[in-house]
């Protein structure tokens, strides 16, 4: 039996999260997707995601605080950020902080597409079992 892996995707432009769910689903992930931080960190609180992507700037909580909540809560949680604000500061803060990977917008979907194919190769790689949903 194959166990999907569980994606959050948190954006705050609906049309963006909506887009992802859809075509990431296709994919054969199990999607989560929400346009508002603070009800994307309650949920993150009581399920496990093994990927997460996040938008960086948001109204509320911020995709730094997200990654941060993340990792703290399962440090195996894989994060991508994603933005339209690109500084090499902002990308270094995120690698630091633990960040998967960080995506300047407007990308096209099959680079995202290939980063959590990445990110799924180095669970497997590092002997990771998903939690059963």
């Amino acid at each position: 039996m194959t166990v999907k892996l569980r994606l959050m995707v948190i954006d705050d432009e609906p049309i963006v999260g909506k887009r992802l769910k859809q075509l990431l689903e296709k994919t054969g992930y199990i999607v989560e997707a929400f346009t508002e931080s603070s009800t994307a960190v309650e949920e993150l609180e009581k399920t496990h995601f093994d990927i997460i992507v996040t938008d960086l700037k948001m109204d509320g909580i911020d995709g730094m605080k997200i990654l941060e909540i993340a990792r703290k809560k399962n440090p195996d949680t894989k994060v991508i950020i994603i933005t339209g604000f690109s500084k090499m500061e902002t990308a270094t803060e995120a690698f630091n902080k633990g960040a998967f990977d960080f995506i300047v917008k407007p990308f096209k979907i099959e680079e995202l597409k290939q980063v959590i194919q990445k990110a799924e190769m180095e669970l497997i790689k590092n002997n990771y079992k998903p939690l059963r949903h």
